[in-house]
């Protein structure tokens, strides 16, 4: 029940944000001048388009997977609850972000579940319960746990060069280098920090005190 009401929050709070910052950085961007379009950019259009990424609702499923399982868990069960806390995330994300879109536009609230396809609600479990698994595995040490810290970072950096966000060059640019010098930054701390406990697992004290 825990990891039930706990996912759902964490991914309804997810959704409703990202509709949220969308709305305000649509509200302030002039769609119709040439040159917004072309080159125009904001702060709050660089966010829209960071938190509303896939990586970033991929990262959102991997953290919920990684809350809500225990230090220390491992086995089926840790596995099991990953998967569904992932998908549960994704799925109450979209919901939101559905019942954010039906309340701005003025239709009927009860309209929200027909606001996206059916591929989101779809996709929202088929990546949302392996994404919940990797992050069910992020803490757990060794090469496995190190992988697992890793994905995030890294899918952000491959989506910027495959498809990176933005409705103009410039958005795209700015967004782009934000993303790569902190999925730097992310993988090289992980990788300092996973050198240092093996380094410490292995030295003569580690051994020692095992």
């Amino acid at each position: 029940m825990k990891v039930l009401v706990g996912a759902l929050t964490v991914g309804a709070g997810f959704g409703a944000l990202t509709s949220l910052i969308n709305a305000v950085s649509h509200h302030y961007a002039d769609l119709e001048s040439r040159a917004a379009t072309t080159s125009g950019v904001s702060a709050i259009e660089i966010v829209s388009v960071l938190v509303d990424s896939g990586w970033a609702w991929a990262g959102a499923a991997v953290a919920v997977g990684w809350l809500f399982t225990r230090v220390g868990e491992s086995g089926p069960a840790a596995l099991a609850r990953g998967a569904a806390a992932g998908a549960l995330a994704l799925l109450a994300a979209v919901a939101a972000y559905s019942v954010m879109e039906v309340a701005r536009s003025g239709e009927p609230l009860s309209s929200w579940h027909q606001e996206e396809p059916l591929l989101w609600w779809v996709t929202s479990v088929v990546f949302g319960a392996p994404l919940g698994v990797v992050g069910a595995c992020a803490g757990r040490p060794g090469v496995i746990g190190l992988l697992t810290r890793l994905t995030v970072p890294v899918g952000a950096a491959v989506q910027m060069i495959v498809l990176p966000p933005g409705r103009n060059e410039v958005i795209e640019a700015v967004g782009r280098t934000v993303v790569w010098v902190g999925a730097a930054a992310v993988i090289a701390f992980v990788v300092v920090r996973f050198l240092g406990a093996e380094r410490r697992r292995h030295s003569p004290a580690g051994v020692e005190s095992l």
